[in-house]
């Protein structure tokens, strides 16, 4: 027995003294595993450059190339997939979604963008008609600059004396009440503004109706809260409906312990089929700390949302380094409103983030205006300087304003810009923006290719339900046009134009990066998880304009077909 231990010894010695590449490079002893499914007759994109062929074993890549890659793992019980030179690409990514507030969007009140105010009262007046007494009225879509008049509780009342009504504005970040539901607020004169949020006021000092920020949550808590089952069937519809356009990864910017409930009922009867990421709520800290309660195998909610500012519309919420240029607010707060609102105190904020960073969280920041971008870039970077880098990629959402030095340090501190391409979509949020910040500071909106040149890592998120589309391909064709889909009209910051290859990198290999998922997603190469969409065309020999209407006719998550087209 001591012999056999002494060889056993040496012979181990032996390997440990042999070269690294004499170890790392001994033939490959294994069968070649079996494929489930081979896609064949394809133009695939990877990134090694286009190939015809692709073989997927247990959800996973196990060959990329030509029929002769993918002819080892053939076995008499393999699915062959002939696409018939169809484009097959990575799944696509949302960075930024509201998939459960989108489905319950459906059975809402809902106001078509750009209505004026006789069509917008025309539209609440029969949601009224169709509710019962005391019934409450939610939903929204309206804006300002459409109604063409500041809306006002009396004009609500007016419409629908019989029902609390709380409509959000298109940004999401204003809020239109009529009397009954600042009522059962206890909405008064004499009621201050909460932290984060205002309460506008008429000529006499009274609530006109309109709730900035925070000052909407007073109203919103008396409404009563959906069920998990009701949460579970607007989640599922949402999940379907990306699943159409071939996204297959995302995160939800926004949930609470109703919404990570919903997730768990569809994971645990199996209808969670997308990779989801969870960013919690930051208020609620108890969630936070329950975070792993409901973990599953598609949903992970390991991201913590922090709001840092608002919109740079009529409402002057985003916070900004420069003041803005219009006026249009009531006297008592022009002034401390001048350039907008920081939600959260800077040394506060650093120390939440380090925290959280500390503890393994992905930081997801709302924040619009450069002012709340440069405070979500100077807490990551107290993060770095406490912890080191964590692996957490702490993306800064929206970024519709950006200083270029804030830009240059991203990079070096890993941060990442998230941004809300879809905002091109044809929408008159634009003419407020506009009006707020003035015509100079437009020229770099959404300063993508600032963000890109500078080597920042960059993703996209839609924001849907803000937006009336989840469609990935709306922003993919108008971050290279900077149009509205289809092409034409005005050009909006043509300097931050990129290319059509840009694009795709962002919804895909970076953004599965800053999920913490680019070993296993993101691309197709071998080793990789076969998360893959079938196109209707090639959209690299499209014209530009024709991307948006892209048809997804496929997609693929862990080798699963979730999606097919009829």
């Amino acid at each position: 027995m001591k012999m056999q231990a002494k060889t056993i010894l040496l012979a181990g010695a032996v390997m440990l003294a042999a070269p690294a590449s004499a170890q790392f490079n001994q033939p490959n002893t294994y069968d070649p595993t079996e494929a489930d499914l081979i896609i064949e007759d394809a133009r695939i994109y990877t990134p090694d450059g286009w190939v015809s062929s692709v073989a997927i074993a247990d959800g996973v890549i196990v060959a990329v190339g030509d029929d002769a890659a993918v002819a080892p793992h053939r076995a008499a019980t393999t699915q062959v997939m002939d696409l018939d030179g169809r484009m097959v690409m990575p799944g696509l990514h949302d960075m930024h979604v509201h998939p459960l507030g989108a489905g319950m969007a459906q059975s809402a009140c809902d106001i078509p963008h750009g209505s004026n105010a006789e069509a917008a009262l025309a539209v609440i007046a029969d949601c009224a008609a169709n509710a019962e007494p005391g019934d409450w009225i939610t939903g929204g879509g309206y804006d300002n600059n459409s109604l063409g008049t500041t809306p006002t509780r009396i004009m609500l009342d007016e419409v629908a004396p019989d029902n609390p009504i709380i409509l959000r504005d298109i940004s999401g970040h204003s809020a239109w009440a009529n009397s009954r539901a600042l009522a059962i607020a206890e909405i008064d004169r004499d009621t201050a503004d909460p932290d984060g949020g205002i309460i506008e006021r008429d000529a006499a000092g009274d609530p006109s109706g309109v709730l900035r920020e925070a000052a909407a949550m007073l109203v919103s808590v008396r409404i009563p809260e959906v069920s998990v089952e009701e949460g579970a069937a607007a989640l599922l519809w949402s999940l379907d409906e990306m699943m159409s356009y071939g996204i297959t990864a995302f995160d939800d910017a926004g949930v609470s312990e109703t919404t990570a409930r919903a997730y768990d009922m569809l994971a645990d009867r199996g209808d969670l089929k997308l990779r989801a990421r969870g960013c919690l709520w930051g208020r609620d800290m108890s969630l936070i700390a329950r975070h792993m309660e409901f973990a599953r195998d598609k949903f992970s909610p390991t991201c913590v949302k922090l709001m840092l500012d608002g919109v740079p519309t009529d409402g002057h919420t985003a916070a900004m380094v420069d003041p803005y240029v219009d006026g249009g607010h009531s006297d008592h707060d022009q002034t401390a409103r001048e350039r907008g609102l920081l939600m959260i105190p800077q040394d506060e904020l650093n120390t939440l983030v380090a925290d959280l960073d500390r503890r393994g969280f992905t930081v997801k920041f709302h924040a619009a205006g450069d002012a709340a971008v440069r405070a979500g870039l100077n807490a990551i970077e107290f993060a770095r300087e406490q912890n080191g880098f964590s692996g957490q990629y702490h993306n800064v959402g929206h970024n519709s304003f950006v200083q270029m030095d804030d830009i240059a340090r991203a990079r070096d501190m890993f941060a990442t810009f998230e941004f809300s391409p879809y905002i091109w979509y044809p929408t008159p949020i634009i003419g407020d923006i506009r009006a707020a910040v003035g015509e100079e500071r437009m020229k770099r909106w959404i300063p993508v290719k600032d963000a890109l040149d500078a080597g920042a890592h960059v993703v996209a998120g839609s924001d849907w339900s803000v937006v009336p589309s989840v469609n990935p391909w709306i922003a993919i064709e108008t971050l290279v046009t900077r149009q509205v889909p289809g092409g034409g009209g005005e050009v909006l910051g043509a300097q931050e134009r990129i290319t059509l290859e840009q694009a795709i990198d962002i919804f895909t290999r970076q953004s599965a990066e800053q999920m913490n998922s680019g070993h296993a997603t993101g691309t197709i190469e071998t080793g990789k998880l076969a998360d893959m969409i079938v196109l209707d065309r090639n959209i690299f020999e499209v014209p530009i304009t024709d991307v948006h209407d892209t048809k997804v006719l496929m997609s693929f998550v862990g080798g699963e077909l979730v999606y097919q087209a009829q």
